[in-house]
């Protein structure tokens, strides 16, 4: 097990004066305090001894009922019996890690990846394999090799919308075109879809778990749309592995806090996020363009990146000879941090790429922060051409 650069990454932002691009934290703007306020004052008015006490491992039954319904939206039909309540989709991470890998058993990942799920299943010991991909995701083509480069492979983890930390997204073709050879293969999938609701001008296509109902887990998030701060999240599995997810569930903590469970379904039980949530899109997409037009403007030529759709990061490739750790220091020393790509590669990591995060800043503050992160490139750039005695 090794630390989160991430995390050590943003002790170093707390210094005043630091403009962070680095983690991957929801805009502060968009929580909704006064309905939390209002939802926490109704449940210790209306039930305070049952939210307060020890409560079902499975999860508040009103709030998996809600999950299972609202997922239909995206076309996955399930019962609220296959819905289980984790403390955050980082600890679904965890307890998928838990129930599915060995050591040595092959997991399937992209290429680059999400780092905490690295991390959440690294303690279990199992052998990662790369996907090959491009712009969109996986190639199809990549699984049916799993079973001469990686056979047993116990699934793919897959994040089809706004990824972290590229932010593509996958066309519905490409999503037929995995499913078919994921099934061919007999690979399950665990879908992780914490940026789904993210989307700026079009929805995402539907959920690869609807295509293959029982070769898939879905893992879901309160925290991007509500507040990360209740650590509230849901698996979706198919009934025969449900128990041993739960039974992983009860020995890790019994289950997620209740009075959480319960302050949120008040706060969502009448379509509370149908209204909030296109706020929180209107404000990240304007950010998105903020930071669009700051690196058309500031980044140096050879730097590659691709305009999000929806999420909240950018994934910016730099041009050949740089390497975005050895830099970071310098960048901070100046005034901005962003996250080295590298910690996101299960194998070949690419030092040349960075995350840069679009949400936490104004786009005024986005605008100051990459012409500081232009000025550290270009400043490197002159020591990279610069020809050798």
């Amino acid at each position: 097990m090794n630390p989160s650069i991430i995390r050590e990454i943003l002790k170093v932002t707390e210094k005043p004066g630091i403009l962070s691009m680095a983690g991957g934290l929801p805009s502060a703007d968009t929580f909704p305090v006064e309905a939390l306020k209002a939802a926490c004052d109704k449940v210790l008015s209306e039930t305070p001894k049952e939210a307060l006490q020890y409560a079902a491992s499975e999860g508040f039954a009103p709030l998996r009922e809600w999950v299972a319904q609202r997922v239909k939206a995206l076309g996955i039909e399930v019962g609220a019996d296959q819905v289980l309540i984790t403390t955050g989709s980082q600890q679904g991470l965890d307890l998928v890690g838990k129930i599915l890998c060995d050591h040595g058993a092959p997991v399937a990942v992209e290429t680059p990846t999400y780092l905490g799920a690295l991390q959440a299943f690294t303690p279990y010991e199992p052998l990662f394999t790369s996907l090959a991909g491009d712009d969109e995701g996986p190639l199809p083509e990549s699984f049916a090799k799993l079973a001469h480069d990686a056979p047993g492979t116990r699934f793919a983890y897959l994040l089809p919308n706004y990824q972290n930390p590229t932010g593509r997204v996958m066309g519905a073709e490409r999503r037929r075109a995995i499913m078919a050879a994921a099934r061919a293969a007999g690979v399950p999938i665990v879908e992780d879809n914490p940026y789904g609701d993210l989307w700026f001008d079009e929805a995402p296509p539907q959920a690869l778990s609807s295509m293959w109902p029982e070769g898939s887990i879905y893992l879901g998030s309160f925290s991007k749309v509500l507040t990360p701060g209740f650590r509230l999240g849901y698996i979706i599995a198919p009934k025969e592995l449900y128990p041993k997810l739960l039974q992983a569930k009860q020995a890790a903590d019994l289950h997620t806090p209740g009075f959480n469970q319960r302050v949120v379904y008040e706060v969502i039980r009448n379509g509370f996020l149908d209204e909030h949530v296109p706020k929180i899109r209107a404000l990240y997409k304007a950010n998105r363009d903020a930071m669009a037009t700051a690196l058309e403007q500031h980044l140096p030529a050879g730097c590659v990146w691709n305009k999000p759709k929806g999420g909240m990061f950018f994934w910016i490739r730099l041009p050949e000879g740089f390497d975005a750790m050895a830099m970071l220091e310098t960048a901070v020393e100046s005034g901005i941090a962003y996250v080295p790509g590298s910690a996101f590669y299960a194998h070949a990591p690419d030092p040349r790429t960075l995350r840069l995060s679009f949400v936490t800043l104004t786009p005024e503050l986005i605008a100051d922060g990459v012409a500081i992160l232009g000025k550290v490139l270009r400043e490197a750039l002159s020591v990279v051409e610069e020809p050798t005695p």
